[in-house]
C-alpha cells in the first residue's frame, strides 16, 4: 500500500500526543519555530532533511524502532507532498496562548525576540582564532545549534551601511522551492586561491587552462592497487606526472587514497575498479603503513594534502569495519606527520549524507574518535539530483553540522567529492551549467559559518558530468570561464558575511555575500547576488556605482536603479 503524507503526520502526532508537549516546547528543544513544528506534524508542509523529523520525534521520546519507522513514512511524504514553504504567522493555539505574548528572555533584544517569534533563530557570533592561526567562527555555548539547523533562516544582526532595504519587486513567476540556508557575519577575511578547487580526471598531467586554486586527484589512475602492483614494486609514473603537471601551475595537490591491491586483500571484497582493487582493507596493517610511509617520502613538499580514503561509507569504496578505518587513520596520521610535519591530514570522505545509513556511519567513525586523528574532515556535498538548485547543498551542511555538534566534534570541511548517481545523470545546458558551477562555490562561501573550508568541483578532464569545465587538451567551456571571473571578483577582497531573504533585508529566493574590496581611494563594499528563482527586480542602494556580471561587462548604476537578478550571480560595487 502507497504511503500518504498522512502517514508521516500520523505517527508524529502520536508521539507528540504521547508526549504531553506542546508545539512551543518542541520548537524549543529542536531550535524551531512553534509554528514550524505545528506545519510538520499536522503534515502540512515535510522538512526536506530527515534530520528535522528525527530531532522532532525524539525530543517526543521516540525510541529506535519508531525512529526507523518514520525514515520510509518521510520519504514517501517528501515524493507527494508540495514542497516546504514558509507560511504567514498563525494565531496561537488556545492553550500555548501564554507563551506566545511572554516577554524577551534577560539579554535579548526586541529585534532577536522578533526574529524568534517569527521562526527565525539568532546566534550571535563569537570570533576566536584556531590552532593553525586562521580565524574560525565559533557560536556561543547554548545557541550553536541553531547556526546548524536546516529549514531555519539563522539571523544575525547586519551592520547597515547602505540606509533603507533596497525597493524590490515580487517574483514575476511561480514561486519554487524553497530553500533556507544560514546567515552569518564575521570580521573580514580573504577567501584563499586554494578554496576553489578541482578534482582531476586523467592521467596525462595537463591541469585546468582557467584559473583554479587547487587540484585533487582522484579517476586519474592512481588508486593505491596502481601505484603497487606487488608487495615490494611501486610505480609513481602516473602520479609523478600528475604531481609536476600541479607544480609547474603552482597549485597545491590532494591526494586520495583508494583500492587496496588485491595482494594485499586477496579474500576481500572486490571494489568498483577494473584492476581488481578491494574495497577492504588490508589483512595486515603495517602493510598500509608501508605505503603511507612510501608515498610520503617520496612526495614530501610535492604534496601538500592526503585524504586517507575515498569514500569510506560506501561499501562499494570501503568494506570493512568503522574501527578498522579509525585504526588506518591513526596510523596513517602518524606516518604523515613524522614525514612531513607541514602536510594536512583530511579524514577519510563521506557521502550519502543525505540518507540515514551515510549519516550513521560518520557518527560511527566520529563517536570512535576517528576526527582527532585528521586536519580536517572529507565530506561529499550535492544536491539531491543534478538539476537541483546548489543552494540545496546548504540542507546537507546544515544536517552535517548538526550531526558533528551532536558528538560534540568540530572538524574543519573539506568538500571532497560527490555520489555516483550525479555524474551519471544528463547534461545541463549552457546557462544553467554556468550559473550552477559558480553557484557551486558561491554555496561553499555561504557555508563557512560552518567549518566549510574547501571546494573541489567534481571533476575537471570528464566530459560524461552535467557540468563540463574544460575536456582534457580542449578549451574551457562557459562554465569554466564563469567561475574563473568569480575568483577574479573575490581575489584581494575579503568576505565578511553571507545571508539570504529577509535575514538580509531581501526578498525570498535571494543569497547574498558580501565582500571588502580594498582600493587605492580606500575599502569599497561589494555585493555578490543572486536568486534560484526569478527573474526578481531590487532598486539599487546608495552608494552603489556598477554591477558586474560573469561575461566580463559592465554597467554602470547610480542609486534607484533598477537590478534584476536571475541565477546568474552579479557583483555590485558601491563607492566610498
Amino acid at each position: 500500500m502507497p504511503h500518504h503524507p498522512g502517514d508521516l503526520a500520523d505517527l508524529l502526532t502520536e508521539l507528540k500526543d504521547r508526549s504531553g508537549l506542546s508545539h512551543a516546547v518542541i520548537g524549543q528543544k529542536v531550535n524551531l519555530s512553534k509554528s514550524a513544528v505545528h506545519r510538520f506534524i499536522a503534515g502540512r508542509a515535510v522538512p526536506h532533511d530527515f534530520g528535522t523529523v528525527e530531532r522532532i520525534a525524539r525530543a517526543c521520546g521516540a525510541d529506535r524502532a519508531e525512529l526507523d519507522r518514520l525514515y520510509p513514512l518521510w520519504t514517501a511524504a517528501l515524493k507527494q507532498a508540495p514542497a516546504e514553504a514558509p507560511e504567514p504567522a498563525e494565531a496561537p493555539e488556545a492553550a500555548e496562548a501564554p507563551e506566545a505574548a511572554e516577554a524577551a528572555e534577560p539579554g535579548e533584544s526586541p529585534d532577536q525576540r522578533e526574529a524568534t517569534t517569527k521562526g527565525e533563530a539568532t546566534a550571535p557570533a563569537l570570533v576566536v582564532p584556531a590552532k593553525n592561526g586562521k580565524w574560525r567562527t565559533a557560536v556561543l555555548a547554548g545557541l550553536a545549534a541553531a547556526l546548524l539547523v536546516a529549514g531555519t533562516a539563522v539571523v544575525t544582526r547586519m551592520i547597515d551601511r547602505s540606509g533603507p532595504a533596497p525597493e524590490q519587486k515580487a517574483p514575476t513567476a511561480a514561486a519554487p522551492q524553497w530553500i533556507s540556508g544560514p546567515t552569518w557575519t564575521m570580521p573580514a577575511q580573504p577567501v584563499p586561491a586554494e578554496y576553489f578547487g578541482v578534482t582531476i580526471n586523467s592521467s596525462t598531467g595537463h591541469m585546468p587552462g582557467f584559473t583554479t586554486g587547487a587540484v585533487r586527484l582522484w579517476d586519474s589512475e592512481t588508486t593505491w592497487s596502481l601505484l603497487q602492483p606487488a608487495r615490494d614494486r611501486f610505480d609513481w609514473t602516473i602520479l609523478d606526472r600528475l604531481v609536476d603537471g600541479a607544480r609547474s601551475h603552482d597549485l597545491p595537490v590532494l591526494f586520495v587514497v583508494g583500492g587496496t591491491p588485491a595482494w594485499a586483500a586477496p579474500d576481500g571484497k572486490l571494489s568498483v575498479y577494473p584492476d581488481g582493487a578491494r574495497s577492504a582493507p588490508p589483512d595486515d596493517l603495517a602493510v598500509w603503513d608501508a605505503f603511507i610511509g612510501a608515498l610520503v617520502d617520496r612526495y614530501k613538499g610535492r604534496i601538500s594534502a592526503y585524504e586517507l580514503w575515498v569514500f569510506a561509507n560506501d561499501p562499494r569504496m570501503y568494506s570493512g569495519s568503522m574501527e578498522t578505518l579509525v585504526e588506518m587513520t591513526r596510523r596513517a596520521n602518524a606516518v604523515i606527520r613524522a614525514a612531513d610535519p607541514k602536510a594536512v591530514v583530511v579524514c577519510p570522505g563521506m557521502g550519502n549524507l543525505w540518507t540515514a545509513e551515510g549519516q550513521q556511519v560518520l557518527r560511527r567513525f566520529a563517536e570512535l574518535g576517528g576526527y582527532q586523528y585528521c586536519h580536517a574532515a572529507g565530506i561529499k556535498l550535492h544536491q539531491r539530483s543534478a538539476e537541483d538548485p546548489p543552494e540545496m547543498m546548504l540542507e546537507l551542511t546544515a544536517l552535517i553540522g548538526r550531526l558533528f555538534q551532536e558528538i560534540g566534534v568540530h572538524p574543519p570541511l573539506w568538500n571532497t567529492g560527490t555520489t555516483y548517481e550525479i555524474p551519471l545523470q544528463g547534461h545541463l545546458d549552457g546557462d544553467r551549467a554556468r550559473d550552477y558551477a559558480v553557484r557551486f562555490y558561491l554555496v561553499g562561501l555561504l557555508a563557512r559559518a560552518t567549518g566549510l573550508e574547501r571546494m573541489y568541483f567534481y571533476n575537471w578532464g570528464g566530459t560524461k558530468i552535467p557540468i563540463v569545465l574544460q575536456p582534457d587538451q580542449g578549451a574551457p567551456t562557459e562554465a569554466a570561464l564563469a567561475v574563473q571571473q568569480l575568483q577574479r571578483w573575490v581575489a584581494g577582497a575579503q568576505i565578511s558575511g553571507c545571508g539570504t531573504g529577509q535575514a538580509v533585508g531581501l526578498p525570498q529566493y535571494v543569497w547574498q555575500c558580501e565582500f571588502v574590496v580594498s582600493t587605492p581611494e580606500g575599502n569599497r563594499r561589494a555585493l555578490i547576488r543572486w536568486t534560484h528563482a526569478g527573474p526578481i527586480t531590487l532598486r539599487a542602494e546608495a552608494g552603489a556605482e556598477a554591477v558586474l556580471r560573469l561575461d566580463g561587462t559592465t554597467e554602470q548604476v547610480s542609486a534607484g536603479a533598477e537590478i534584476t537578478l536571475t541565477g546568474t550571480p552579479v557583483l555590485i560595487r558601491y563607492r566610498l
